[in-house]
């Protein structure tokens, strides 16, 4: 209380007009009655001021906060001066802050899921205008029956390739919703290698990439399943930028400090420009293939996050691309 100026402002001034009747009382008895009433109205007429003053500075927070519950939080609230209402000033101007902050956090996530939205719309009518026009072509009875089960197997393709487009972004979705419980267990990292390379052997053969493994028997707390699925799309990432005859090696160690699991490939790189945007979601480079939809990297990235890992990437054009996933020891 002390610390309030208009609380000691208000006091120094009824003192003051109390001694000044004390010492004319003092000085002229027979005036002491009017030297009372006199300093009785001057104390009033104080108080009715001070009121008077508080009511207009509240009313001034009460405009501010109705601007405020329009959405406008460009209010300044510093502006006023330390004193009875300061701490209430204080407790709204932070609020005021956090309410902008939560706002423009809140466009920024409208205008991504804005976006998204058109981006998945944009992926699923290329293969839906595919197929209708597949369908046509099906319906005429002049259809050779070579072309019939070409254009068959095309349709189970664009089929495999939705429902792929579709479990991934519902993955994604429980991702950011935080609804996903992650196991925290010992993972082997051995065996998380060989179940992501479970259904990958194939088609690294058949695109003719040799695999490279190299580490020993080492472990991490986390969870096998989904980082197994991180992996995965970490090596289609590699698989589709290297060509026929290169190597994708992946190697393991563990320092002080962190494991390191290291992809690399001798691929065509990834550009400059590119490099810095590749774990943003929908984002596809210069020299990604024409069925890349660009979110496999981003799902990565955000499994090995909510694990408390991290992924970083370097790459140079024409040399290949190094993918390193680091989990750090929890310091006890």
């Amino acid at each position: 209380m002390l610390r309030n100026r208009e609380w000691l402002v208000f006091t120094l001034m009824q003192l003051l007009v109390l001694g000044l009747a004390a010492v004319g009382c003092l000085y002229a008895p027979q005036s002491a009655l009017w030297f009372l009433l006199g300093s009785g109205g001057v104390l009033i007429g104080c108080n009715l001021i001070f009121t008077l003053w508080r009511y207009c500075r509240i009313r001034r927070l009460t405009q501010c906060l109705r601007r405020i519950s329009t959405g406008n939080y460009s209010v300044d609230l510093t502006r006023f001066r330390e004193g009875e209402l300061s701490i209430l000033e204080g407790e709204l101007s932070r609020l005021v802050r956090m309410l902008g902050e939560r706002d423009a956090l809140l466009r920024r996530e409208r205008n991504n899921l804005a976006d998204a939205l058109s981006d998945i719309s944009h992926q699923l009518k290329t293969p839906l205008t595919s197929m209708g026009v597949l369908c046509d072509l099906l319906r005429r009875s002049d259809l050779p029956e070579e072309k019939r089960k070409q254009f068959t197997l095309t349709m189970a393709h664009q089929l495999s390739r939705m429902q792929w487009l579709l479990d991934t972004l519902l993955k994604l979705s429980r991702l950011d919703a935080g609804t996903i419980q992650f196991e925290q267990a010992l993972v082997n990292i051995p065996q998380l290698v060989q179940k992501a390379l479970e259904g990958l052997r194939i088609p690294l053969e058949l695109k003719g990439i040799s695999l490279v493994l190299r580490g020993g028997e080492l472990t991490f707390l986390g969870d096998m399943s989904w980082s197994a699925e991180a992996l995965v799309n970490i090596l289609k990432n590699c698989m589709e930028h290297t060509p026929s005859g290169g190597t994708i090696t992946i190697s393991w160690e563990e320092n002080p400090l962190y494991l390191q699991l290291k992809i690399e490939d001798t691929g065509c790189g990834i550009s400059r420009e590119d490099l810095p945007h590749i774990f943003q979601r929908f984002y596809r480079g210069k020299n990604s293939s024409g069925d890349s939809v660009g979110i496999g990297l981003a799902m990565a990235r955000s499994i090995l996050v909510q694990q408390g890992g991290e992924i970083t990437a370097a790459s140079r054009e024409g040399q290949g691309t190094v993918f390193q996933i680091r989990f750090y020891h929890q310091v006890v």
